[in-house]
């Protein structure tokens, strides 16, 4: 009894470690010597930097440009602004206001870069996280880097970068047209995915990671959190950073830092000074630190390579890396060690083909029912609570307390499953199955997902406590916990980073991590007794956590429900309309939509900018305001070699944030230059904008109001129509309404337009 609670306690101490090795406990003080860094002292500048929500063109952004100049000259440094138009490739249109310093270097070599953007997401977040927390870890661990008066090798450039909320437009006008690019051999971004967690290490290169993580592993930065699986993931989805600029455009490698915990707060009113986690921002200086002082004298001319490398991190040893050729040769041997290892066990008699194959009955009921069981969970947790649709993160306040409920109700599921189906008493049998499984994972991702192949670690493990059960008929079941250390280290984060960073609808996946990590654990699982006990526990806590979810499921001032509102005014029918991205209306939203809203029918062939493709939902006839429209100016319309050439000249009277511009889909533009930009052409039509989302054609995020000047081409016998929405940010400020507040258990909804006043438009060109 004392062995197997001496074991239970190693398990327990292991998962532990492997989440605490990924984040400071404390935070440095103000008092910090210095030549290091101190979190308190970035919390000085971030307290300032997000004051107030400052997205491009508005007066706090402008604020906060000129703070950051003020702190950066207080260094020492001379600073310059760049400003351009830039086409993201979002269709997103803008003049960002980049901040540039330069610390000139002793050598005439390749340039370090550090990057973070000071433009908050249009128009109700504050910004703190995303990316104030970057700028302030720039701006700190620059003072604490020139404090040491030493000469770096390289020069370091400084880009506090601007509209990349909008898509990556600051980045884009740098890369592409600022002459210190060609200067730049590595970047380092700092950014923010949510306002708290360990900050992740994502590498952004288009050839191999091989010098690149040598470096990184050389420059020991102490709390490493970075795997080769997460950035495999990462390259599959739709989220760009700035640094993806710079490698797509330039070929230019940098390495990311971007945290993504907390993810509820991120886009919202909630990012604010506050509610940043201070470890996770102490984080991101451990990583600045280390690395600024390894590059700022490095070689950047040698950071490519063409070979690529697996790499994880652990607790005590850090991250550790080896090549992607090992990825067969280790796969290979471990096969051929699984094979010799089942010879040894049937000639010692310790296995036999009857239980090995009852062996595979629980952890196959597992994995399916463990799998299924969270899925449709989930699925009937949204239906139960359709609240949680409004959270458009996809991962809802109480994300986490349902990560814990049903990793408790996947272990209850796997210890009843080997209580049921016990097999064989020799335990030896048991273990075979989730090898066999974990061997077959290991082919996938060797084939499909190389990143992931550190899988096989935690596999050479399994096979060394195979070994020792094949040969002892009672090992050590100390001994086996201590084997079990690796997966636990390696496996335990996942089940968290998973659902935290792909949303809740991924929870099954950590299901899967959890009877996977169970089935390696047999070796010690399966000498307990009383398995029925043991599942009844997990039962229990997991019902626990779930009842812990359901009070945590209403919206509060701290876990407030995100909501939306826009006034949208037909200039040409003189007609206006509430509307609401919202499926579910509350008492604020209600007492414009009333409680028998109508269809978004006349709005859903035109949806203004929304991330995750939401569509308007409701509407409802509002008064007609007296609204300033804009003023609309067809300056230039002829027929020029077969084509027509029209000029349009769009001016806001009322200092519009935003213009969103459609045309049906029937309609062709063989080209398009908006304020001086050219819109990209499809290569094989020759014409722009062939592909729109919802009659889209651009964007366009206005900057000391200047106007929108469109010249485009078009057929000479095509009857074109344009049209064009105008918007304000200033719905509950504006004379013209009488609107209150939004309730203290409500937020402006993210990642749409909301709290707008919109103008609508139609410009037709007869032919």
């Amino acid at each position: 009894m004392f062995k197997k609670i001496i074991a239970i306690l190693i398990i327990c101490l292991a998962i532990y470690c492997s989440f605490d090795a990924l984040l400071p406990n404390t935070i440095s003080t103000i008092d910090a010597p210095e030549t290091s860094f101190s979190t308190q002292r970035a919390l000085i500048q971030l307290k300032e930097i997000s004051k107030k929500p400052h997205f491009l063109g508005n007066q706090a952004h402008q604020e906060v440009r000129d703070y950051i100049v003020k702190e950066l000259e207080k260094l020492g440094l001379e600073t310059q602004i760049q400003e351009d138009y830039s086409m993201s490739q979002w269709g997103n249109l803008s003049k960002p206001k980049n901040i540039l310093a330069r610390i000139k270097g002793s050598d005439n070599s390749k340039a370090l870069l550090l990057l973070s953007h000071y433009d908050s997401n249009p128009h109700s977040s504050f910004g703190a996280s995303d990316a104030g927390s970057g700028v302030v870890t720039i701006l700190e661990g620059v003072r604490a880097f020139l404090a040491e008066n030493k000469t770096p090798k390289n020069d370091i450039i400084i880009l506090i970068s601007d509209g990349e909320e909008l898509g990556l437009n600051g980045a884009d006008i740098f890369v592409n047209k600022h002459p210190w690019s060609k200067d730049v051999g590595l970047v380092l971004n700092f950014e923010a995915r949510g306002s708290g967690g360990p900050s992740y290490m994502l590498i952004e290169t288009n050839q191999g990671n091989a010098n690149l993580m040598k470096a990184f592993v050389k420059a020991n930065p102490e709390y490493p959190v970075a795997n080769s699986l997460a950035y495999s993931i990462y390259k599959m989805l739709p989220n760009d950073t700035d640094l993806t600029r710079f490698r797509a455009d330039k070929d230019i490698d940098g390495f990311n830092f971007a945290f993504i915990d907390d993810h509820f707060d991120y886009h919202t009113a909630l990012d604010t000074y506050e509610r940043l986690d201070r470890n996770t921002l102490e984080h991101q200086g451990s990583y600045l630190m280390p690395l600024l002082h390894h590059f700022s004298n490095a070689n950047l001319n040698n950071v490519k390579s063409t070979e690529d490398y697996i790499y994880f991190n652990v607790p005590l040893f850090k991250t550790i890396i080896y090549p992607f050729s090992w990825i067969w040769p280790m796969l290979i041997i471990a096969l051929i060690g699984f094979i010799a290892l089942l010879i040894y066990g049937f000639k010692k008699k310790s296995l036999n083909i009857k239980d090995i194959l009852k062996g595979f009955i629980p952890f196959s009921i597992s994995l399916v029912v463990g799998g299924l069981f969270t899925f449709f969970g989930w699925e009937t947790l949204k239906f139960l609570y359709p609240q949680y649709q409004e959270m458009l993160h996809g991962f809802t306040y109480n994300g986490h307390t349902y990560i814990a409920a049903f990793t408790c109700l996947t272990l209850a599921i796997c210890f009843y499953s080997y209580h049921v189906f016990k097999g064989s008493k020799k335990t030896v049998n048991l273990l075979i199955a989730p090898i066999v499984f974990w061997l077959l994972i290991c082919v996938i991702v060797a084939l499909k997902l190389e990143g992931a192949s550190f899988f096989i670690i935690p596999v050479y493990f399994g096979l060394l406590s195979l070994f020792l059960m094949i040969r002892q008929q009672k090992p050590s079941l100390i001994l086996l916990a201590l084997l079990a250390i690796p997966v636990l280290f390696i496996i335990s984060p996942l089940v968290k980073m998973f659902p935290v960073g792909l949303g809740l609808k991924i929870l099954f996946a950590s299901a899967i991590f959890v009877v996977l990590i169970f089935g390696l654990l047999v070796s010690v699982f399966g000498f307990l007794k009383h398995k029925k006990r043991w599942s009844y526990l997990f039962l229990v806590f997991g019902i626990g956590f779930l009842i812990t979810a359901h009070f945590q499921s209403k919206f509060t001032k701290d876990t407030p429900k995100p909501n939306s509102l826009l006034y949208v005014l037909d200039t040409n029918e003189n007609t206006a309309l509430w509307a609401t991205y919202d499926d579910i209306l509350d008492t604020w939203t209600e007492s414009f939509l009333t409680n028998n809203p109508d269809r978004a029918t006349a709005l859903s062939k035109n949806t203004i900018g929304s991330k995750y493709k939401s569509s308007f939902t409701f509407t409802k006839n509002a008064a007609v305001k007296d609204i300033a429209i804009p003023k609309i100016e067809i300056s230039h319309d002829t027929i020029i070699n077969g084509e027509r050439k029209v000029a349009i000249c769009v001016t806001s009277r009322r200092n519009a944030a935003r213009f969103e511009i459609f045309s049906d889909s029937t309609n062709v533009f063989n080209s398009f230059i908006i304020n001086g930009v050219s819109a990209k052409k499809d290569e094989a039509t020759g014409t722009v904008f062939k592909e729109r989302l919802n009659n889209r054609l651009f964007s366009y995020y206005v900057a000391d109001n200047e106007p929108l000047d469109m010249i485009f081409t078009i057929p000479v016998s095509q009857k074109t129509s344009i049209q064009v929405y105008e918007a304000t940010y200033d719905l509950l400020k504006n004379e013209a309404f009488t609107i209150s507040p939004r309730e203290e258990n409500m937020i402006p909804k993210p990642f749409i337009l909301n709290d707008a006043v919109v103008t609508k438009t139609k410009i037709t060109l007869n032919n």
